[in-house]
């Protein structure tokens, strides 16, 4: 079903911000790239450590859950006070996140580093914060498209640093490689400076609806078609959280040689670009709900097909293809959504209301991954139930209407 938002003389002739996007998808391979490949530190950390899977998994859950959890703060404190003082304590805390994750003494630091802290620093850089600040400053026909270049970007971190966190395991340990990824992430303060601004900056500020937050949060929490979008992302959550902390050890587990580790979760970040780009070009031009509920029944029959038919190294490689152009494209269509319902005034806080649900999921994924890998001795049940939750988010999908709240004339 096409959209129907013509596009106007004006809008058509403005250009691209392309100064801000280019900083914010930088940043966004910068938080994006690390956080993806805590996969790979699972297996020789916990071998040096003598810890186990519920331990890792757990860390990898808070980290989830604190992203979450402090995106609507986030988004909240950069609509109010700016964007580039949230990105600036993004980069602080996950550079001390990944440090003290390196020490490795006890799963305290675990847990504090590489859960809390890195999902502080990751809810403070991710994309609401992002797309936030683009949405301000492209007009509505544009916005789609922004998104999907910001959310490929991400992806590009996710292919970039899975093999360089591989190769540089390999060459310095795990300790030290945390060490170096959290230097890199001291850059994400100076590559934001292009990005401040608040939600009263850009070229939609003077047409947006005046509200308090409180007004705000009345309002979104009463729309039934925002309630489905919350509902619906919590599922993405699970999906990718699980498989980008567990796919690791999962192919360990069934025999796959551990270079298919790196290659597939590469090729997931590679093939993510693809479909995230394509993600915002389809989102422009039809139906965001329809296109939404399509994403999640195509996970769930990739899953499914992936359990039952034989493993081998091109079954890893072709799910791996077909998981990554369907990783983060829900990310354009679900924060267009949320902007064409609500406008871009609090955009931050809305959107991350929105991906909190996503991050309990993610938490839930996580940390089943390794609860119930350490009661039944396999990750069956997880992938199963993350076959049902497609199902679930394809059907919540479908009824969400895609147009504005309806408000009060203003005089």
């Amino acid at each position: 079903m096409p959209a129907s938002r013509p596009e106007t003389a004006s809008a058509a002739a403005r250009p691209m911000p392309w100064l801000i996007i280019l900083a914010g998808s930088l940043i966004a391979v910068l938080t994006f790239g690390p956080r993806s490949a805590m996969g790979f530190f699972q297996l020789p950390m916990l071998q040096d450590t003598g810890w186990d899977r519920t331990t890792f998994g757990l860390a990898m859950a808070l980290q989830n859950l604190a992203w979450g959890v402090s995106q609507p703060f986030f988004g909240a404190i950069a609509d109010k006070f700016g964007t580039w003082r949230v990105l600036l304590i993004s980069g602080l805390v996950y550079a001390l996140g990944l440090y003290l994750m390196s020490l490795g003494t006890s799963p305290l630091w675990l847990h504090v580093g590489g859960g809390v802290l890195v999902g502080l620093g990751v809810g403070a850089g991710s994309f609401g914060i992002l797309l936030s600040a683009f949405a301000r400053n492209v007009t509505p026909e544009q916005r789609s498209m922004a998104f999907g270049i910001c959310t490929a970007a991400g992806s590009a971190g996710m292919f970039l640093f899975a093999p360089l966190s591989q190769g540089l395991i390999s060459a310095f340990g795990w300790s030290d490689s945390l060490v170096y990824l959290g230097i890199l992430m001291l850059a994400v303060p100076v590559i934001a400076i292009p990005l401040r601004g608040n939600s009263s900056s850009g070229i939609t500020a003077a047409s947006e609806y005046k509200q308090t937050i409180g007004e705000a949060l009345r309002e979104a929490l009463g729309y039934r078609s925002y309630l489905l979008l919350v509902a619906g992302f919590f599922v993405c959550g699970y999906q990718v959280a699980f498989i980008t902390a567990h796919f690791p050890a999962y192919l360990s587990d069934i025999g796959i040689d551990a270079r298919y580790a790196v290659i597939s979760l590469a090729l997931i970040g590679f093939f993510n670009i693809i479909g995230s780009l394509a993600a915002g070009f389809i989102g422009q031009r039809y139906s965001k709900p329809y296109f939404l509920a399509y994403i999640y029944l195509a996970r769930s029959v990739a899953v499914s097909a992936f359990i039952l038919l034989p493993k081998s190294p091109i079954s890893v490689i072709v799910f791996a293809v077909v998981m990554g152009l369907l990783w983060l494209s829900t990310v354009p269509p679900t924060n267009g959504l949320v902007a064409i319902m609500f406008g871009t005034r609090h955009l931050g806080l809305l959107g991350g209301i929105v991906f909190l649900s996503h991050q309990v999921g993610s938490f839930l994924g996580v940390w089943m991954g390794g609860y119930l890998y350490d009661h039944f001795g396999t990750y069956d049940p997880v992938w199963w139930l993350g076959v049902a939750l497609g199902l679930f988010a394809a059907v919540v999908h479908w009824p969400i209407e895609e147009k504005g709240v309806t408000r009060p004339a203003v005089a």
